[in-house]
């Protein structure tokens, strides 16, 4: 696929900083015990295009309406890959998906052992809270963010209707549904929390981040709604992208093991709909999630072109 050079440019810098950002805060090779921060060094370093802070980065710019990505909002976007990072890290592990390639390399449980491995994952999510806690914004704001956060990341208990039950909970929904025939609630379900609550959560706390830098602070409802509404849409347009792609690409093109999900008779998009339903529908979810953005105008177009991207993607 022809990437577009305003979005090579957009995702080239975003990881530039994301990765600059992410060795400051992580602890180094040599720090002790060196085991626990080698193994969490090894999966945050491994690749990926880090789509999570690049939107929470451009999310933040704009909402604050200034132009320019506002203080914090690289550490926000860190932490936020952290703890998509730690959720990797377990999701591999042996008793889950038991997947011994991640980003093309060996898994953090086939390089450290899976005890390394749990403890990494868990050091990563800590970390995470520890780095969002220390933001330079106001109290108000950072407890926000911890909020949505953490609702984000867990089962989905205290949830606002409005918000996808957590990315655990819906890890949870997935293993537990294994071998069962898939239904379009229970697919829909499993994938707007597993992947679209943390994609969602990353463009709403860049939001919340940016409001408080905005000018007119009295939008900030509207922003927010329309955010988490373009979160929604495009996260679950993403997950409906992999799982096409997990059925039409080989383990090379993708850096992971491919045709996991037909093998263990996964609740899949393509599993319910077919190939084709599934593009159209992925298609049709990155309409609406455009919709939501259009009051920003040209503010919001770095935000659709990366969707744009991603819908458009072959690994």
């Amino acid at each position: 696929m022809a990437m577009n050079s305003d979005v090579q440019s957009l995702l080239s810098s975003g990881v530039a900083v994301t990765d600059a950002t992410l060795e400051r805060l992580l602890p180094s090779a040599t720090t002790e015990p060196h085991s626990i921060h080698r193994a969490m060094r090894h999966s945050v370093f491994a690749g990926g295009k880090r789509l999570r802070p690049i939107l929470c980065m451009q999310a933040a710019r704009m909402v604050a309406g200034s132009g320019e990505v506002p203080a914090g909002a690289a550490e926000l976007g860190a932490a936020i890959e952290m703890a998509h990072t730690y959720s990797l890290i377990h999701d591999d592990l042996p008793a889950l998906d038991n997947d011994d390639l991640r980003r093309g390399k060996p898994t953090c449980h086939v390089a450290f052992g899976e005890a390394i491995a749990i403890l990494a994952g868990d050091a990563l999510q800590n970390l995470a809270f520890q780095v969002i806690a220390d933001l330079p914004a106001p109290p108000a704001t950072v407890v926000a963010i911890l909020h949505h956060f953490a609702l984000a990341i867990g089962t989905g208990v205290g949830a606002p209707s409005a918000i996808p039950p957590g990315m655990i909970g819906g890890q949870v929904v997935d293993i537990e549904s294994e071998g069962v025939p898939p239904t379009p609630e229970l697919v829909e379900r499993i994938h707007r929390a597993k992947t679209g609550a943390l994609l969602t959560s990353s463009i709403v706390c860049g939001g919340l981040l940016g409001l408080a830098h905005a000018p007119q602070a009295a939008q900030a409802q509207d922003s927010i709604a329309r955010l988490r509404s373009f979160g929604n849409n495009f996260g679950l347009a993403f997950q409906i992208i992999d799982d096409i792609l997990d059925m039409t690409q080989t383990s090379a093109e993708l850096g992971k093991t491919a045709g996991k999900d037909l093998t263990a008779v996964k609740a899949t998009w393509p599993a319910v709909y077919g190939i084709d339903r599934s593009r159209t529908d992925a298609a049709t979810l990155i309409a609406d999630a455009f919709a939501a953005l259009e009051p920003f105008g040209e503010a919001g177009e770095p935000l659709k072109s990366l969707a744009r991207f991603c819908v458009d993607r072959t690994h």
